[in-house]
């Protein structure tokens, strides 16, 4: 766990509940040491039981529990709205341009969140749908089942982009420009998407391919390729859609920060 990342995020963990001064039982685990398990299963992929001892000092279950009341108090969002604050200060950031798309997952348990996929044979599988800014820093995501189609995460991961702040002035929510794929060619879709001062850019369906977006919209795909870098976000094992949800959030978390120290 790198000690700029920790820094970052340990004003923003929630406070602990008061010990009982008479038997107050045994001391919680360190919060860093925690987070450093969490971290090491999402790059490996192991089972949170096969957790070794000597990577957090403490026991799987406990890292899943500290994931799930972390990923409960929006914890990870924070963190990542505070590193695209960062990112805006030093001019990292392409906040004008806004591109979308998705990618599927196989799930390995029947669960919230999972669906027959159109692209693995029916098989259980949930979708990570992602929106990046113009040089393919994640800015928000979802996670739907499988056959979920795309235009239906449109407008909510337009209205999952954190306030960005990181200059004087305004903080910015919206892009000028919104790039994506056939999926999202949707007539309603567009109109709510200039009701909110933003241009779209979508490929039209039913027409021959040659718009250039694919110039622009590349960088979601490299984001992707990033995210599935982390063998736990490749194949879903989770149950809880939560807990899988809090995973990808820790995912942009992890990219923004080697982006902002220049780590890649």
């Amino acid at each position: 766990m790198p000690d700029e990342l920790w820094q970052r995020v340990e004003p923003l963990l929630p406070a602990r509940a008061p010990r009982r001064n008479r038997y107050p039982g045994r001391l919680p685990v360190d919060d860093r040491a925690a987070l450093a398990g969490i971290v090491f299963v999402l790059n490996t992929g192991i089972a949170w039981r096969e957790l070794p001892h000597a990577v957090a000092s403490c026991s799987g279950v406990t890292c899943w529990r500290r994931l799930r009341d972390w990923t409960e108090a929006a914890v990870f969002a924070a963190v990542q709205a505070l590193l695209l604050d960062q990112l805006r200060a030093l001019d990292r950031l392409d906040l004008d341009t806004a591109v979308v798309d998705s990618s599927h997952v196989r799930a390995l348990k029947r669960a919230a969140a999972t669906g027959p996929s159109p692209v693995d044979r029916a098989r259980p599988g949930s979708k990570h749908h992602l929106i990046t800014e113009g040089t393919g820093i994640p800015l928000a995501v979802t996670v739907t089942v499988g056959n979920r189609h795309d235009v239906t995460q449109l407008l909510p991961l337009v209205n999952a982009i954190p306030a960005i702040g990181g200059k004087p002035g305004r903080a910015r929510r919206r892009p000028r420009w919104l790039y994506g794929d056939r999926g999202y060619d949707y007539d309603p879709h567009r109109r709510s998407v200039r009701e909110k001062g933003i241009t779209p850019r979508i490929a039209r369906r039913n027409t021959a391919h040659g718009s250039r977006l694919g110039t622009v919209c590349w960088v979601v795909e490299r984001a992707f390729a990033w995210l599935h870098q982390y063998k736990r976000l490749r194949t879903r094992y989770e149950r809880r859609a939560d807990i899988h949800h809090g995973l990808l959030q820790l995912g942009c978390v992890l990219i923004c920060h080697r982006q902002l120290t220049r780590s890649f």
